[in-house]
């Protein structure tokens, strides 16, 4: 009795570890572990059992395993079983050495292709100022900084080819005759754009700040250049060859955007515990580094509660409540509607009503009317563009959205109005170019433009862009430095109820974006008629990028409301896209349709500016003239069409396989999940049965 009660009997004996864990779910992807890998449990049962069976089931996943022939670094295996496994293929790759080529220097081309993007990341511009603006402002502040040194590297690439392509040829044929000699005429009038006599300060003023006067006749404008062929080739070439390009690399930046974007929606990558457990880099070295990645994750998180917040009370909502979400929705959206269709009648107003002040006698003769006559459509266009975002931001906060979401409606809208108002300020230069579309009208029958009011169309068109490139910079500066500034020393020394009127300064990431490309915008409409305008929008670029900066970090405070940089970047490229496109319908149709200018430019006596291209073909030779022609007809575009069918139909079935891979794998971490509840029920049940519950 004494014995039984010092030594209680044993609980009897139940189901050991190993063989509880082998019925996990997920027993039968151990061979996915890599070879050597022991089965769960078996280092617990190795003393019992000496290790025999465990060293056969090691035995033979490796002699399985080890023949895989894919290389060591695509498995799924831990680092000690990728060495084995590379040591396993070195006797064969030895052997098949000549088989075995291709696949080497396939390895050695990817190696080299990873090294050249990490020099490249090394070598951008601004790279620590980005990461340093990321760590304590957000990632979205970083991405508009990073937007702007993206548009400054496509207009440093356009001011180049320019030059190549047309300034220098300019002058390799020959020195530049002078303008038109004012005596000269023809049917199409005469053309004669300096000025005769002393020149006044304030009309030199006026003509630097129109683009008139000695700039009309300078490299900047389209009427400058000399009828030469092979510079009209070139010239042409070069907005083609700088459209080609913009569009490849937007097209690049938007598919490495759209991964992130659509892994964001997805909410594969977005959990918390991603964030806590693998945001973090270990390579950091140094305080400054580890804080700004902290901040970094912080603004992550800050992103992942918002958005979470809003998703609960929208699946909190009854049918009524949202009714009359949708409801506000519609009539919020007809308010939109309206302010946009009052905006763009406006500037068509004020561009119609410009032409008429333009011919006033004492408007020409006072010259500070004049000049603000001239800008009279692009103070319009710059009020609403100030005035109207703001409004859209309000509405867009009283919809019930995400802030990511919000932040792509007030895009949307924002650049509905920017595009469009440049649209309309176009179309109503049409209007006038062209007599309302009637060659027939007495001022267009002649030359087949409105060559009474507007002897050098082209040029015409420059100026206008050039006064909106310039205006927008002054208006961007007046504002910063005699609003924003000033906002920012009443909030510092005035700490009572002038600051709290004045406000804390956020650095507005939408209206600031919208800026960059409503100004890129301009120039893709504007750099066949003023050649010039990327290197001017370089160095504004260049102004802004240090104005923007100093702004950033001596007047804003970070923002109190985030959203996700991903989402952004990916609708950010897709607007510039949107932007591109929008700027290559006036410059086609003006290059297509409209016959050039009599009097100026390079494509003179031609009857349209897109002849000259058939004409320099038929210079070539025989055979370069049946190539260059065989490539616009049928037997050519059939073939073309049906090899980029095939090519898409493989593409849509790459990628769906690649979606039921991805199906598969999710299906994978949904059985660890259920691994790990059923580990929890075992314990519980397990404890309970010892007697420990």
């Amino acid at each position: 009795f004494e014995k039984w009660v010092l030594s209680p009997p044993c609980p009897p004996p139940g189901p050991s570890l190993s063989s509880v864990l082998n019925e996990l779910p997920s027993a039968a992807t151990l061979r996915y572990r890599g070879p050597g890998v022991l089965p769960w449990g078996a280092l617990e049962e190795q003393d019992e059992d000496e290790g025999g069976s465990i060293q056969a089931f090691v035995e033979a996943t490796q002699k399985e395993l080890l023949q895989d022939p894919r290389p060591s670094r695509e498995l799924p295996w831990p680092m000690q079983a990728r060495r084995a496994h590379r040591k396993s293929h070195t006797g064969n790759e030895v052997a098949h050495n000549s088989g075995s080529r291709a696949a080497h220097w396939a390895r050695r081309l990817r190696r080299s292709r990873e090294k050249m993007g990490e020099g490249w990341h090394t070598l951008q511009p601004w790279a620590w100022t980005l990461k340093r603006i990321g760590g304590q402002f957000g990632a979205g502040t970083e991405s508009y900084f990073s937007l702007l040194r993206f548009l400054l590297f496509l207009n440093v690439m356009a001011a180049v080819l320019n030059a190549c392509m047309t300034l220098l040829p300019t002058w390799l044929e020959g020195t530049p005759p002078g303008p038109p000699n004012p005596d000269t005429s023809s049917p199409c009038g005469f053309y004669n754009p300096t000025l005769q006599g002393l020149v006044t300060f304030p009309t030199q003023l006026f003509n630097l700040l129109s683009g008139a006067g000695y700039l009309e006749w300078s490299p900047l404008f389209y009427g400058f250049y000399p009828p030469r062929p092979r510079l009209a080739v070139t010239y042409l070439c070069s907005l083609f060859v700088t459209g080609l390009l913009s569009l490849l690399l937007i097209l690049h930046r938007s598919v490495s955007g759209m991964k992130q974007t659509l892994l964001a929606e997805s909410g594969t990558l977005t959990s918390y515990s991603h964030r806590v457990f693998s945001a973090w880099n270990f390579g950091l070295c140094g305080d400054v580094h580890v804080r700004l990645r902290q901040r970094v994750i912080c603004y992550e998180l800050q992103v992942e509660l918002e958005e979470a917040v809003v998703r609960h009370q929208a699946a909190a909502r009854t049918l009524g409540q949202q009714a009359r979400v949708w409801l506000v929705r519609g009539l919020l959206n007809l308010l939109v509607i309206a302010l946009l269709g009052a905006a763009l009648c406006g500037i068509y107003w004020a561009t119609e009503y410009t032409v008429e002040l333009q011919e006033n006698s004492f408007v020409q003769q006072t010259p500070l009317l004049k000049l603000l006559v001239d800008y009279l459509p692009s103070i319009f266009i710059a009020v609403f563009n100030f005035v109207l975002p703001p409004v859209f931001t309000f509405i867009a906060s009283l919809e019930g959205y995400t802030r990511s979401r919000q932040i792509v409606l007030i895009l949307l809208r924002t650049v509905f109005l920017r595009l469009f108002s440049l649209l309309v300020l176009l179309i109503s230069l049409w209007y006038q170019i062209t007599c309302g579309g009637n060659a027939e009208a007495e001022d267009c029958k002649a030359c087949g433009y409105n060559y009474k009011e507007l002897q050098c169309w082209e040029t015409r068109l420059g100026q206008e862009m050039y006064k909106l490139l310039l205006f927008d910079l002054l208006t961007g500066l007046a504002v910063t430095l005699l609003i924003q500034f000033p906002r920012k020393l009443l909030c510092g020394f005035c700490p009572g109820a002038l600051g709290r009127v004045a406000g804390t300064l956020e650095f507005q990431v939408v209206g600031e974006v919208l800026e960059l490309i409503y100004a890129q915008t301009v120039v893709w409409v504007g750099s066949f008629f003023c050649p010039l305008l990327p290197l001017l929008n370089t160095a504004k670029f260049l102004l802004l990028f240090y104005l923007k900066k100093f702004y950033l970090f001596s007047t804003c405070s970070p923002a109190s409301r985030t959203f996700r940089a991903s989402v952004a970047n990916f609708f950010f490229s897709l607007i510039l896209l949107l932007a591109l496109a929008v700027s290559a319908v006036p410059v086609l149709y003006s290059i297509f349709l409209i016959p050039p200018s009599k009097l100026c430019g390079p494509f003179q006596g031609q009857p349209s500016i897109w002849a000259q291209i058939p004409e320099s073909i038929y210079g070539l030779p025989r055979a370069a003239q049946n190539f260059l022609f065989f490539l616009g007809t049928q037997a050519f575009a059939v073939p073309l069409l049906l090899f980029s069918s095939i090519l898409m139909a493989y593409t849509v079935s790459v990628a769906n396989s690649y979606g039921r891979l991805i199906s598969e794998l999710k299906r994978q971490i949904e059985t660890e999940a259920q691994n790990k509840v059923f580990l929890a029920q075992r314990v519980v049940a397990l404890s309970s049965g010892l007697g420990f519950g």
